[in-house]
């Protein structure tokens, strides 16, 4: 495609901090990925960041780091990525869906209220886009009920919350650094917290659950292999370097859509357009009619420019079919995923571009008038 829907902003100096890393002999646990985790935590101002292989990564250890067993209930949305109800998951917890807002595209913490039962354990609250959640909201029913509280914030690096950063609220926050994230470090991902014991467990859980001191015949229990590499952490430092620059361009694409926009499109924007604690991870906006999509999508396509579609339910998909979620139960996510259409949208992308897109959604809708 001529505009993709993502690119990743890759410049001389992460190629050349990946070279340095390739010409030294310590690719893995070594003073690069340090260098990245203590990047992140000052950033977000937690105590401590443990690197991993990816926000998955991250959400499972959550899990198991904050004590979910089997039989517990962890409750999320369905607005999602599959990785947060996977996570849940494979920790053997039984995932609870609750419906989304409109405004926030997050958990209504009404119907989390409702959701709780005895055997409630964890929320995973999903911030979706780079938008937070009613964080005040949840973060007291969670405190009121002794429930633990994870953020999934891998769409949230840079964003902000009533002045706090999203991740730095709950118990624990993941990030991920996909190639169309604010950062990346190709694949790979972070867990942040403030509590020193669980950041300790979380390194030992990543190291199959051995120390990380190298002593002989020191598993201390069953973990994974999910250590991020010097390599991953050499993009995140420089990355890292540069996220003011690069919160501030996608800030840039951002208002030239809005000084751009064509009128006539029938796509609502963002409801929190612009707020300065967004840091913005992509572009979702939602159409008047669903059944529109798939005709623009594929009429933006023939000119050569991407869009998607974001996301696929939750309880919609085949693989979540044994727990009977009903479709009825969720009518904003539902709506909200019907009619959500991604626009192209990356830290280099230009006003012509942009311009671009906006003639290309202006002439679709010349042709298809309501």
């Amino acid at each position: 495609m001529r505009i993709p829907l993502a690119r990743p902003d890759i410049t001389r100096t992460e190629v050349d901090a990946v070279l340095k890393v390739l010409s030294q002999d310590v690719l893995s646990r070594g003073p690069v990925l340090q260098r990245f985790e203590q990047c992140v935590a000052r950033r977000l101002g937690v105590g401590h960041a443990v690197g991993l292989s990816s926000g998955t990564a991250a959400l499972h250890l959550s899990m198991v780091a904050v004590g979910v067993e089997p039989g517990d209930e962890v409750i999320t949305v369905p607005f999602t990525v599959p990785a947060t109800v996977n996570a849940i998951l494979a920790s053997g917890a039984r995932p609870v869906l609750v419906d989304v807002e409109a405004q926030t595209r997050g958990m209504d913490p009404e119907r989390l209220e409702q959701a709780i039962t005895p055997a409630t354990r964890a929320v995973v609250v999903v911030h979706a886009f780079g938008q937070p959640a009613a964080m005040a909201r949840i973060e007291r029913i969670c405190r009121s009920r002794d429930l633990v509280l994870v953020e999934d914030a891998c769409e949230g690096l840079g964003s902000s919350h009533q002045g706090r950063a999203l991740g730095s609220i709950g118990r624990t926050g993941c990030f991920g650094f996909y190639p169309n994230k604010q950062i990346t470090t190709g694949e790979g991902g972070i867990l942040v917290t403030s509590d020193s014991d669980l950041a300790e467990r979380v390194r030992r859980l990543a190291n199959h659950g051995r120390s990380m001191d190298g002593a002989w015949l020191d598993q201390q229990e069953v973990g994974w292999n999910y250590r991020m590499s010097e390599v991953q952490a050499a993009l995140g430092v420089s990355q890292m370097q540069r996220l003011d620059g690069i919160l501030e361009a996608r800030r840039q694409v951002a208002a030239w859509y809005a000084e751009l926009w064509p009128e006539s499109v029938p796509l609502k924007l963002p409801a929190y357009w612009p707020d300065p604690e967004i840091a913005w991870f992509a572009l979702v906006a939602q159409l008047a009619d669903p059944a529109d999509r798939d005709g623009l999508i594929a009429c933006l396509a023939d000119r050569g420019i991407q869009c998607g579609r974001y996301f696929a339910p939750m309880h919609r998909q085949p693989a979540m079919a044994r727990f009977g979620w009903k479709h009825d139960d969720f009518p904003v996510c539902n709506q909200l995923a019907d009619s959500a259409l991604a626009l192209p949208f990356f830290t280099t992308m230009t006003r012509a571009q942009v311009a671009e897109v906006c003639r290309a959604l202006a002439d679709w809708r010349a042709a298809n008038p309501v």
